[in-house]
């Protein structure tokens, strides 16, 4: 059975490398005839965090904000002691009280996710970036390229990113997408799995919700059809998965089967952009939600212009003080960039809601989205929008020009009490 060790891409035939005695050996029998990976950087806010403090390399660390906000990610070491993603800061805090407490640095970890993606560009041309810190990649075809099988070009990679930029990757290989995210989920940090022939009879026993795309409101969909398990599914043919299951059975009796046949796409498509807060106390009165409501507009509207996109509806999320989340969705009359825009949509949607209940965090997002050449047109039911466009672009130069600062709207400014 073909292998390969981790350190110094030797072939092994035992347990141990013979040229560089080292244990970390992958072995499968399609090893070297796979060419589809996923790229998960290990903990990753975490991860650059503890490269630029060494002296943080054995302890616990927790990238997150405040006591109100939630746990962006968080080292192995803080898992130890049952601290995960998207857990309340102040139940973090209590599980782990040594732990080391970090706000997030998005701008640091953009830079380190360009100079990643730069190295995967230089593998492939079709690596589809899937969020921040993974990727998914299709090396066919590149063996003569790099003079090594894609299995060979992966451990290389690996090694590349632990030497020169100071984090740790996990990789999946397998012949689809779907198969190769769930190998690199299987041997993390510093992970090198592959899932080939055998993958339908390890899916078999696993809970449905392992498979892409289902979640918890799917998975009781199944499982009041009878469905927990991933084999349970699988036995599926097509008919009876159309007939039990609608026209998108056959879709999951496939993937059950670890069947995926969705193309390494160089760019991902856009779903949604969005903008959230967390506010250091609980609101309920309108006149306390809508200033950082206006700001997350603004903010939202940026990042439709920097993305070239634009928004045909408006998500309003809100987060009560007892963690029960609420979110309502309005589609637009004409696409739009602009804060006024979002925010007259988004604050009718809050006037809704604000029934004295308090609040604990807002959000904002942008869903679907189009393309910027349908925005902010105009037309005989909208005369206002160029006029907002063209007041927006000067905003826009002088903020550019003096500093995010250098205009502000009152409507931002936080309301005093009457």
């Amino acid at each position: 059975m073909p292998a390969i060790c981790r350190d110094c891409d030797a072939m092994v035939a035992g347990e141990t490398c013979a040229s560089c005695g080292s244990a970390r050996v992958v072995r499968h029998a399609e090893l070297l005839e796979l060419a589809i990976g996923h790229v998960d950087c290990d903990a990753f806010y975490a991860s650059v965090e503890k490269r630029d403090r060494p002296e943080w390399r054995d302890k616990p660390v927790i990238v997150g904000g405040g006591t109100r906000g939630v746990v962006a990610t968080c080292c192995y070491v803080a898992r130890l002691y049952g601290v995960r993603s998207a857990m309340p800061m102040f139940k973090a805090r209590s599980l782990c009280p040594q732990a080391v407490i970090v706000r997030p640095d998005m701008a640091k970890y953009a830079e380190v996710s360009a100079k990643v993606r730069a190295l995967m560009d230089e593998l492939t041309p079709l690596v589809q970036p899937l969020s921040i810190d993974e990727a998914v990649l299709d090396l066919s075809g590149t063996a003569t390229l790099h003079n090594a099988a894609p299995a060979v070009t992966l451990n290389r990679f690996a090694r590349r990113i632990e030497r020169e930029l100071g984090i740790t990757v996990s990789i999946g290989l397998a012949h689809n997408r779907m198969l190769a995210k769930l190998a690199a989920e299987r041997g993390k940090p510093r992970g090198f799995s592959v899932l080939g022939r055998e993958a339908a009879a390890l899916l078999a026993p696993e809970p449905v919700g392992l498979l892409p795309g289902v979640g918890p409101a799917q998975m009781k969909r199944f499982a009041a059809l009878g469905f927990t398990r991933v084999g349970q599914l699988a036995s599926l043919g097509d008919r009876d998965a159309s007939r039990l299951l609608g026209e998108e059975g056959p879709g999951w009796a496939a993937l059950a089967r670890g069947e995926d046949t969705r193309p390494v796409r160089p760019e991902r498509e856009s779903k949604s952009i969005s903008a959230e807060t967390t506010f250091a106390a609980d609101f309920a009165r309108l006149a306390d939600l809508e200033p950082p409501l206006w700001l997350l507009c603004e903010k939202l509207g940026r990042r439709l212009r920097g993305a070239n996109l634009a928004a045909a509806g408006v998500v309003l999320k809100l987060k009560t003080a007892k963690f029960v989340g609420r979110t309502r969705n309005q589609r637009l009359a004409n696409p739009t960039q602009l804060p006024e825009t979002l925010f007259e949509a988004a604050r009718e949607m809050l006037r809704r809601e604000a029934d004295g209940t308090a609040f604990r965090l807002i959000g904002i997002g942008a869903a679907p989205l189009v393309p910027a050449t349908q925005a902010d047109r105009g037309d005989l039911a909208d005369t206002v929008a160029v006029r907002r466009q063209a007041r927006q672009d000067a905003i826009d130069r002088l903020r550019a020009r003096f500093g995010a600062s250098a205009v502000q709207r009152g409507r931002g400014l936080p309301k005093t009490p009457s």
